[in-house]
């Protein structure tokens, strides 16, 4: 007989993970953060509970993972390109980012809300998407001080800020994010 012997415990496997990030955006961005437990998360995921708690703390980690990556597959961090100025690598950049919130808008919504009634929450929202969201775009614009295509008088994270207040202010009001907004925010920003 030719039996595999099953090893000590449940292995992690990448497809419990995915199936507990898709668990944990399907049923946020039909309930709205608050309104989903762990249990509705591992229930429908049909994982164990230890599962979910050998990868991530907390849902709020869980669920910021799972944005994070859902806003990657539309926004990946934009990289050095030499044959695309750092203008039209921010212009694809929020092209991507608003194409992505026109299926998450309502769960970022609902993230930024519960943000603001728990710190610990707010933390981590800041710290694992917001942040390095900043960054990515700070970073953009000091590449485009390199070879002149913004001054140098200029100040990059200043910039970013005035670029995510920008679209942040119009998500939390309801207000159109597409193409034409984002060639506007980088006409502001580059001149133009």
């Amino acid at each position: 007989m030719n039996e595999k012997k099953r090893p000590v415990g449940r292995p992690t496997s990448a497809e419990a993970g995915t199936a507990l990030k898709a668990a944990a955006l399907s049923l946020i961005r039909e309930k709205g953060y608050e309104k989903v437990s762990i249990a509705d998360i591992i229930r429908t995921a049909g994982v164990a509970r230890q599962t979910l708690y050998n990868r991530w703390n907390t849902k709020a980690d869980l669920v910021l993972e799972a944005v994070f990556d859902e806003t990657g597959r539309y926004a990946a961090e934009p990289i050095s390109d030499d044959d695309r100025t750092c203008r039209d690598q921010l212009e694809a950049f929020l092209i991507g980012v608003f194409t992505h919130l026109e299926t998450d808008g309502d769960t970022l919504r609902a993230l930024i809300a519960a943000a603001q009634r728990d710190a610990e929450f707010r933390a981590a929202f800041y710290t694992g998407f917001v942040l390095p969201r900043e960054r990515m775009v700070t970073d953009l614009l000091r590449r485009a001080q390199e070879p002149g295509e913004l001054s140098r008088a200029r100040d990059p994270e200043m910039l970013s800020a005035f670029i995510h207040g920008a679209f942040w202010y119009r998500l939390l009001n309801g207000g159109s994010l597409d193409a034409g907004y984002a060639r506007a925010i980088v006409g502001e920003i580059f001149g133009g």
